[in-house]
Formats: C-alpha cells, sequence, structure tokens
C-alpha cells in the first residue's frame, strides 16, 4: 500500500468511529449536548476534508497527448513526481517518470496486469536502486502506447521486489527528440 494510501485509510477510520459513536450516543439518549454537538462538528469537519480531497483529485490537471502524439504534457503531482499512463498490450499502467533509471522498470503487480507470467520469467538480471540491489527479469512488451502512438515490442525489467510503482527509465524516454521541464510540467516530444 502507498503512504497516501495508508493515510487516507486510518483517516476513514477515524471517520468511521466518530460517526459510529456519534450515531451511538444518539440513539442510547446518553450523551451530553455538548459532546454531540462536538461530534456534529468533526463529522461536518470530516465530511468537506473529504469533499475536498475527492475534488482535488478529479480536478488535478492529467496527462496530455497534444499535436497528434507528437507532444505530451505531464504536469507534476502532488507527490512531486511525474505519473504518467502508458497502455502496455492494452492495459493501462501508471509510471513514474524516472530519469534516473536506466531502463522501463515494471512492478510485479503491472508486469502480471499485462499478461506476464512471473513463473516463466528468469530474474537473472541486477539492478541497483534506493532500497540496493534486487533482481530482474528482462521481457518484452508487445505494444507501448501513449495516446496514439504505439511503439512495438519494447524491451523492459521486471523488477524482483515490493516495488509498488513502475517507472519510464531513459531506455523510454530516449526515444523523444526533446525531453523539457517548463515549470510544474514534463514536456516529451518526438
Amino acid at each position: 500500500m502507498l503512504e497516501d494510501d495508508v493515510a487516507r485509510l486510518v483517516f476513514y477510520v477515524v471517520l468511521l468511529v466518530v460517526i459510529g459513536g456519534a450515531m451511538l450516543f444518539e440513539l442510547s439518549g446518553r450523551g451530553g449536548q455538548k459532546l454531540r454537538q462536538l461530534l456534529l462538528w468533526v463529522v461536518i469537519f470530516a465530511g468537506v476534508t473529504m469533499g475536498a480531497d475527492w475534488y482535488m483529485e478529479r480536478t488535478a490537471p492529467r496527462q496530455q497527448v497534444l499535436n497528434n502524439g507528437t507532444r505530451i504534457e505531464i504536469p507534476s503531482g502532488r507527490d512531486g513526481h511525474f505519473h504518467l499512463t502508458a497502455q502496455l498490450n492494452g492495459i493501462p499502467v501508471s509510471f513514474i517518470v524516472d530519469t534516473g533509471a536506466t531502463r522501463i522498470a515494471l512492478s510485479r503487480n503491472d508486469a502480471t496486469a499485462i499478461g506476464l507470467h512471473l513463473d516463466n520469467l528468469r530474474f537473472d538480471g541486477i539492478a541497483v536502486t534506493a532500497n540496493g540491489r534486487v533482481s530482474t527479469a528482462s521481457v518484452t512488451i508487445d505494444s507501448f502506447a501513449i495516446g496514439d502512438t504505439a511503439d512495438r515490442n519494447v524491451t523492459a525489467v521486471v523488477i524482483n521486489s515490493e516495488l509498488e510503482d513502475s517507472l519510464l527509465g531513459m531506455s523510454y524516454l530516449r526515444r523523444f527528440t526533446r525531453v523539457s521541464f517548463e515549470n510544474d510540467m514534463l514536456v516529451l516530444e518526438r
């Protein structure tokens, strides 16, 4: 689970406890008026916070594919990373654009989602990551598409670790004639 997912889960559990507690006080008739009012304000605050979080998630800038697929604009995410979604073998996969990564590195979950059978892979390579050395398996992705532009037979590695996010490394970024930053936007052009 990602840190944001854990925080969100904790928030929802606390919200459930507060709402459940408020209902118990109300139904049992034992809760004092001030306590009920306090709980009501906590529930209102939690609801507004959830609504704001939902709104920010839905209205956040998303990647855009422009000029018949020759220009891709990727806004900086809330975490400061650039997140790109591509279609691998027809399946949407979310990547973190990582100029420090040599190759495309797929998480085990994403590799399985696009139809690779992990039991059939040979994890005989090594990658050095921020978390140390991990074994890798070389694979070929039949179709790697961003918008209407598709590349065929793209090489990548599957990381044999608990990596949650797939990484879009330099082996793919080199396919673009221009990789630049414009304010909080990563721009890829072919």
